[in-house]
């Protein structure tokens, strides 16, 4: 099995990032005239993913490709990982997000959405030196599920 390498792991981060911030970018648009709360949820969200890419951009850029200890293991994670269903499977995720219209639902597949990816960075920041940096990110994934949770706990049987 070919192994990923650091830059190459740093680089599904990014694109992981960038399909966040296009389908929150979607769907703060697609909510823009109904639904102010969910309007600014969805635009901070791909704000901040915007930021993320900044930083997993300027994190691959700094990193040499010396392979961390304990590579072997953690690219094949790694690989399963995006190959698994979630990202590249036949029913991932963005596929189904992107033909949400219910709040409610568009909220719940972003917060698996947000979960996944936070695995990823989690598995990345073992394998890298600059444990700083993915540690924000890791810290800002964790208040957009806070965020998302309690938009879902706050309209669940609201719905009308």
């Amino acid at each position: 099995m070919e192994r990923f390498s650091i830059r190459e792991v740093i680089e599904m981060a990014v694109r992981t990032e960038v399909l966040g911030n296009s389908y929150y970018s979607e769907l703060a648009t697609k909510f823009k005239g109904g639904n102010r709360e969910v309007y600014e949820l969805f635009t901070k969200l791909a704000e901040a993913e915007r930021n993320h890419i900044a930083a997993f951009s300027a994190l691959r850029d700094k990193v040499t490709e010396e392979e961390p200890e304990h590579w072997q293991d953690i690219s094949e994670y790694m690989r399963a990982f995006v190959e698994s269903a979630f990202f590249l499977g036949k029913d991932k995720a963005m596929l189904h997000m992107q033909n949400v219209a219910d709040p409610v639902n568009a909220v719940g597949l972003a917060i698996g959405f947000e979960k996944e990816t936070l695995l990823y960075f989690y598995s990345i920041r073992d394998a890298v030196k600059e444990k700083h940096i993915v540690n924000e990110i890791i810290e800002e994934e964790k208040h957009h599920i806070v965020w998302l949770s309690k938009y879902k706990a706050d309209h669940i049987g609201h719905q009308g």
